[in-house]
């Protein structure tokens, strides 16, 4: 599979063009909330609107993942990325050109649906270029380009001042992918197996079938916890160092240190696990991202808390990244991106959970340390989760 994967590129150009595509997808989820400053005025938007508009991206991811890696299991990695490429560009550019909420809305929702088409696309087309000793960091290093696409859009908007205006910034977002996708038609080499290759395709059976009930369920709790605390800090941390009596500036750099972290840690962990395997690896990142949130949540001076939140990073990013390579290879060929992309689809339940349940508990008067250490639960069951995962769960055989 591997020789005949790379026949056209090598794997690493496919790397590199899966990370732009990721660092796109990246640059556009990050955009929304950078353009919310601007755009919030310029459209009349409240408060709600705006939850609901940046909802309406992860809604579409969910439904994308799904139905992505169905079509990439039938008619090939490489149209089905194409799309999604093209799908995500041409809605960004729609988002830069909205003049109303519901067009705003819809047009969020279709961008979602173009990412949440790539990401299982890019899972499969890892696991299927890579020999089983180099399928952690070939993965961790396509995906590293979500945060490096997020970070740059976060540089563009700091050093672009008034010049750059929010339509500008989806304008680009909106370009580039319609760049790529020519690239990904011409250049990307096909890497689903032959129809001789592929098994019972319908996708209940797929996931479920065969005795692969359990580590369908096991994956999907990870997954979906996993992305619960990601996205609750994302969201929250600089607003809950301020609840602890620290200064925006301190919540921004706190942010900053987690994002920076979590590129390391997803290098770092994906060169550990090729080497070192999965399973005790993935449950010592989980056991250590239990003890960054108790220590998020009891350090008092600022030093103590940039260096718990860079470990929180290190840990629920890379350890998302690594569970992106050990994913797919539970599946057969036939249904990979299929469960891959259902493993997305419900983690993004945890990713919408996350900042409603922060939200939900400061309401009810939990102080920010309490909510910290809510989530303390949820890295000891993915921790828990990966254990069951890799200790009685068997790869797929070709794997």
């Amino acid at each position: 599979m591997t020789a005949k994967a790379a026949g056209r590129l090598g794997p690493g150009l496919i790397v590199a063009i899966c990370f732009s595509i990721a660092a796109l997808e990246g640059y556009d989820i990050q955009a929304f909330g950078v353009a919310v400053p601007r755009m919030a005025p310029d459209l009349g938007l409240g408060p709600s609107q705006l939850g609901l508009a940046g909802s309406a991206a992860m809604l579409g991811l969910a439904i994308g993942a799904l139905t992505g890696g169905w079509a990439a299991d039938r008619f090939g990695r490489r149209p089905v990325l194409t799309v999604s490429v093209a799908f995500f560009g041409v809605f960004s550019v729609v988002t830069a050109l909205s003049q109303s909420y519901e067009m705003l809305v819809l047009a969020r929702l279709a961008t979602g649906l173009g990412f949440g088409g790539a990401m299982p696309n890019m899972m499969a087309i890892a696991t299927e270029i890579s020999p089983p000793n180099r399928r952690a960091i070939t993965t961790t290093s396509m995906f590293c380009g979500l945060p490096a696409g997020g970070a740059a859009v976060a540089l563009l908007a700091q050093f672009g001042g008034d010049a750059v205006d929010w339509r500008t910034i989806f304008l680009i977002g909106g370009a580039l992918p319609l760049l790529l996708a020519p690239v990904v038609f011409f250049f990307l080499p096909e890497t689903r197996p032959a129809q001789s290759e592929q098994v019972d395709r319908r996708v209940v059976h797929g996931l479920f079938g065969e005795r692969r009930g359990l580590a369908t369920s096991l994956i999907w709790l990870v997954f979906a916890l996993d992305l619960l605390v990601t996205y609750l800090l994302l969201n929250w941390l600089p607003t809950l160092m301020v609840a602890k009596g620290f200064t925006p500036q301190d919540g921004a750099q706190a942010s900053f240190w987690m994002n920076i972290a979590s590129v390391v840690g997803a290098l770092l962990l994906g060169w550990l696990a090729d080497r070192a395997g999965y399973r005790w690896l993935l449950v010592t990142v989980f056991a250590g991202l239990a003890v960054a949130l108790y220590g998020l949540s009891q350090f008092t001076e600022i030093g103590g808390l940039f260096a718990a939140a860079a470990a929180a990073g290190f840990a629920v990013v890379g350890g998302l990244y690594i569970l992106y390579a050990l994913a797919p290879t539970y599946y057969p060929p036939g249904i990979r991106a299929a469960g891959s992309g259902a493993a997305i689809a419900v983690g993004r339940l945890g990713s919408i959970a996350g900042p409603l349940i922060a939200g939900q508990l400061r309401a009810a008067g939990f102080g920010p340390d309490q909510v910290l250490l809510t989530l303390v639960p949820a890295a000891v069951f993915t921790a828990v989760g990966v254990f069951a995962l890799t200790t009685f769960c068997r790869p797929h055989r070709q794997d």
